[in-house]
């Protein structure tokens, strides 16, 4: 079997079928921002979870674990930057404070922080640590900042909000600069509270002040992507699986949102170009777990991930959690340097195919020339999303030995979608736009070849994993 990665030769080859010559396209409203395209364009980046739950092995913290009880012995955030970094991720989000209130850098805002934990002597800034470490290998940095505090006494009342922008005001000013900023959806419920142990409930669409929020991080940050809140540039996409919808529109209109779960196909006619994020962990949890480090996720459901992540139209965020002494474990080592090797051979040849500009109408096709007797099982199509998102049904066909077969079809592309089907052996490519809007502007396709994959972690099934995650 020819494992070889196997990619279309030539700009069309000269070849077109029916493809006819228009004019450049005006743009599809919404259109995405400059700073929005550049984010796209990292297409996976990490999350860190660390905290006080690591060291009490807890998801979601109460608010009521001591803060001396964060105790790594090895921290080494260079370690988690080297290894994200070769597992080929572009960059880094850290939780500087989860639900239980616990912040990791020494906030003048409260108490529970790092500075009241045995770490260096309470001299410790783990914030700081790790966007030192970004800037040195040369990774993006981002914050996570969860809106609900269940160990603030305030929390719940009208003092919390001016503690939380002074907790954002911190973090954008001393540290950066940032890509994203996260704010995370879940909000309101039980905690220790200062010590009342009571529910505690709010409106998150004006609790948290998050208009004044955003204007505070733009001002410093403008690149920075907002995650979540009520503004935000980018959208969850509705589970915490790690999968977008294979109909995936970037467009998005929060005011017509009936159920979360919306986020994951996107809006066709959306007002606002709201791409979409999955976020998945790892392991299991988004915590570090001992009785987790046999289930990290095998290298078959990650390259699934990726594949319906990135490769349709969304951007993965992976969660690594470190263990207690500070440090990536090595399951979890491992597992990513497989990842990377293993998309490393699928696009080794990448920089081989020249770019492809190819606008395109409903019912017009282009045919590619391959490299002889090439035998591929994904196909990879791109639009020009600067001038917004248009295609809407698409057919892919593979010259073989027995004619032409059809090896897939979709809907939409957007800024990346790949298509995977059984593996043929083929000398050219047809590529049919069955549906668009006004004209669609492709401007990359590609061919390859995935070598196929078995899953080794036992009881994982890709197809019954849980599609539920936390309501905005």
């Amino acid at each position: 079997m020819n494992t070889k990665n196997l990619l279309i030769t030539g700009m069309f080859a000269g070849l077109f079928l029916s493809c006819k010559e228009v004019e450049p396209p005006a743009p599809v409203l919404p259109v995405p921002t400059p700073e929005q395209i550049k984010w796209q364009k990292m297409e996976n980046y990490a999350f860190v979870h660390f905290g006080l739950n690591t060291f009490n092995d807890l998801e979601w913290g109460y608010g009521n674990t001591p803060a001396e009880t964060f105790n790594p012995t090895d921290l080494d955030c260079e370690q988690w930057v080297r290894i994200i970094k070769a597992a080929g991720l572009k960059g880094v989000i850290l939780t500087a404070k989860h639900h239980d209130g616990f912040c990791l850098w020494p906030t003048k805002t409260v108490d529970y922080n790092i500075s009241n934990s045995p770490y260096k002597n309470g001299k410790g800034d783990m914030v700081r640590e790790l966007s030192d470490a970004c800037k040195k290998h040369g990774l993006k940095f981002g914050l996570y900042l969860s809106p609900w505090d269940r160990h603030n006494a305030e929390y719940g009342r009208e003092g919390y909000q001016k503690t939380y922008h002074e907790q954002i005001n911190e973090l954008i000013s001393n540290y950066g600069p940032l890509f994203e900023f996260w704010f995370d959806g879940a909000n309101g419920g039980n905690g220790w509270y200062g010590g009342t142990n009571e529910t505690r409930s709010i409106d998150p669409k004006t609790y948290y002040g998050y208009e004044t929020a955003r204007e505070m991080i733009k001002a410093k940050h403008p690149e920075a992507m907002i995650f979540g809140g009520t503004v935000p540039d980018i959208r969850w996409i509705g589970n915490e699986s790690g999968w977008a919808g294979e109909t995936n529109w970037s467009p998005y209109s929060l005011d017509k949102e009936t159920h979360y779960t919306q986020n994951q196909w996107g809006m066709k006619d959306g007002n606002q170009w709201l791409p979409g994020e999955c976020d998945v962990s790892i392991r299991p949890g988004w915590f570090y777990h001992e009785a987790e480090d046999s289930k990290v996720k095998s290298l078959k459901h990650l390259s699934d991930i990726y594949f319906r992540s990135v490769g349709y139209n969304s951007v993965l965020l992976l969660n690594i959690p470190p263990n207690r002494k500070g440090l990536i474990s090595e399951a979890d080592v491992n597992r990513l340097k497989e990842f990377a090797a293993y998309r490393q051979q699928i696009f080794a040849d990448r920089v081989k195919k020249g770019r492809n500009y190819w606008n395109a109408t409903s019912g017009s096709e282009a045919v590619y020339s391959l490299k002889p007797k090439s035998e591929i099982n994904v196909v990879m199509l791109q639009e020009d999303i600067t001038k917004g998102q248009r295609v809407e049904a698409f057919t892919v066909e593979a010259l073989t030995d027995n004619g032409w077969k059809e090896v897939g079809k979709g809907t939409t592309i957007g800024y990346k979608r790949m298509l995977r089907f059984p593996a043929v052996k083929a000398g050219r490519l047809r590529v049919k736009i069955d549906e668009c809007r006004l004209t669609a502007h492709i401007n990359q396709v590609a061919a390859y070849y995935a070598p196929p994959l078995q899953a080794t972690v036992q009881g994982e099934d890709w197809n019954n994993l849980p599609r539920t995650g936390w309501k905005q």
